[in-house]
């Protein structure tokens, strides 16, 4: 599967998905507008083996609902996922049995190395 999982609202996203030259042959999904469910969260969840690395502490939802004060279990974190899009760090990038989460330099150059090695 080769999917990105982005915001087209978020300039963080933009830029990233713009670095990397993300092909034409990739799935591209708006999670605002598309959602995420729970059979892509698993699917996700496969390539990582921890929904907290799909997590992402900086939704003002996290913030909003004092998440940092709670001791929160992979369960918690696959809730959260489910329930609203923003918790999704952001893009996800999905290069057959590679993925790569986040806009981290290091993460962004590992996708771009990994999309166009051949």
């Amino acid at each position: 599967m080769q999917k990105v999982y982005y915001l087209s609202s978020c300039d963080t996203c933009k830029r990233v998905l713009a670095e990397i030259e993300i092909p034409s042959s990739f799935i591209k999904q708006d999670i605002k507008v598309q959602g995420i469910t729970e059979e892509e969260l698993d699917e996700l969840f496969n390539l990582t083996d921890k929904y907290e690395d799909l997590f992402s502490r900086r939704a003002k939802l996290y913030q909003e609902r004092n998440l940092k004060d709670k001791n929160l279990l992979e369960e918690d974190y696959k809730n959260l996922l489910v329930d609203h899009y923003t918790f999704l760090k952001r893009p996800v990038i999905v290069n057959n049995d590679e993925i790569f989460i986040g806009s981290s330099p290091k993460t962004v150059a590992a996708a771009k190395t990994s999309i166009h090695k051949n």
